[in-house]
């Protein structure tokens, strides 16, 4: 997913290590501006959300209309009406991600991107809709600062979540061909 910028900020520094915290999240402009296309409407949605603890974000989600599997007509235009439907099921999906736990778990799930589908996924009866992504994410309001909350989320439980490289083999040159095989 490297079209997402996510936007850290410095809560507190002891000695050489600065804790962080989520700030917001991004799309890259080059990734939004290949989404948008002629014949096809946008649909967008933005909801405020408080966590349960006591974050308040405000998240922006978008969507476009895409043809049925038979159509022949060129274009795939939505109607307001199912417009604003679609984005009443964007805005209570969100507002639920947000709600049902903290900052840590909806960075995650930001992170790992499967809202969107999800809201595909219920929008789908209303109209056929696609590339569907929480655009933006903006933290707009945060609880009074507590060290001992934001240490949980540095806390290194010993796993390795990374994967192991195979050591680098060196490699043999040929004289005269210039380094080139």
């Amino acid at each position: 997913m490297s079209y997402r910028k996510v936007k850290l900020c410095v809560e507190d520094v002891q000695g050489y290590n600065c804790l962080l915290n989520f700030h917001g999240m991004d799309m890259t402009r080059d990734k939004l501006c290949s989404l948008i296309k002629k014949k096809q409407s946008i649909i967008e949605a933005n909801v405020d959300a408080r966590t349960t603890d006591g974050y308040i974000v405000r998240m922006f989600c978008i969507a476009f209309t895409k043809k049925q599997d038979d159509q022949l007509k060129e274009t795939c235009y939505a109607k307001s009406a199912k417009g604003k439907a679609i984005r009443g099921k964007m805005v209570s999906t969100m507002a639920a991600l947000a709600g049902k736990g903290d900052l840590k778990t909806l960075v995650k799930a930001l992170i790992a991107g499967t809202t969107g589908e999800e809201i595909e996924r219920e929008a789908s009866s209303i109209f056929p809709i696609k590339d569907c992504y929480i655009r933006k994410v903006k933290v707009i309001k945060k609880p009074k600062f507590d060290v001992t909350a934001l240490m949980e989320w540095h806390t290194d439980d010993g796993t390795d979540v990374g994967a192991s490289v195979a050591p680098v083999v060196a490699e043999e040159l040929v004289a005269g061909s210039g380094g080139r095989l």
